[in-house]
């Protein structure tokens, strides 16, 4: 599955009406954590273990900033993995030392509520 690159447009579409939990990943361009989640977080969205599970999707903050100030509390700071499910943002994970194994370690605690 490819990962659904999140806009102000879109972010209703996507996130808040999708039928499996969505996870939205922000990032930006000057962000260095951000820059070495991303091949790992490419990876995890076409692992077969949650792939029909969640819906992966990203935003360049850096050409979607209103798509930051959509979710509440606004995202201010990246690398912020949101997570969603039915339309609600059940978690939210932020900071430079976000490894994937928290993401993977959250992904797998939804899909067990």
């Amino acid at each position: 599955m490819a990962i659904i690159e999140i806009t102000k447009e879109n972010f209703e579409e996507e996130i808040k009406n999708s039928p499996l939990p969505a996870v939205l990943d922000f990032w930006g361009l000057k962000c260095g954590p951000c820059m070495a989640l991303m091949p790992k977080y490419h990876e995890l969205a076409d692992n077969p273990e949650y792939k029909n599970k969640f819906k992966f999707c990203s935003v360049d903050t850096s050409k979607n900033r209103r798509v930051s100030m959509m979710v509440k509390p606004a995202v201010m700071a990246l690398p912020a993995f949101l997570f969603f499910k039915g339309g609600k943002e059940i978690a939210r994970l932020v900071g430079g030392n976000l490894t994937i194994e928290v993401i993977i370690a959250k992904l797998d605690e939804i899909a067990a509520s």
